[in-house]
């Protein structure tokens, strides 16, 4: 499957790798997954991860994506709390 989730505005790309590690509880952006995949119990390794099932490679990008939204929402009402 094509992946479809290109970044509008490439300048975004180094705040929402930071986004990224932060919800994952790393400083590396690069390590989120691993990090992810170790709480979530998937058996995912650096290099070729084309053997394991698509389930578990749902709940790792799944869980991250889903925590950066959160993260992000939460941002936006912050932000718009100080506004007013």
């Amino acid at each position: 499957m094509a992946r479809r989730n290109k970044i509008l505005v490439p300048e975004a790309r180094k705040g929402l790798d930071q986004l990224k590690a932060r919800v994952a509880g790393t400083d590396d952006p690069k390590k989120a997954k691993y990090e992810v995949a170790e709480e979530q119990g998937v058996p995912f390794n650096k290099g070729y991860n084309g053997n394991i099932q698509a389930k578990d490679a749902g709940k790792v990008g799944g869980n991250i994506g889903g925590q950066m939204v959160k993260e992000m929402v939460k941002m936006a009402q912050q932000q718009m709390n100080k506004k007013q």
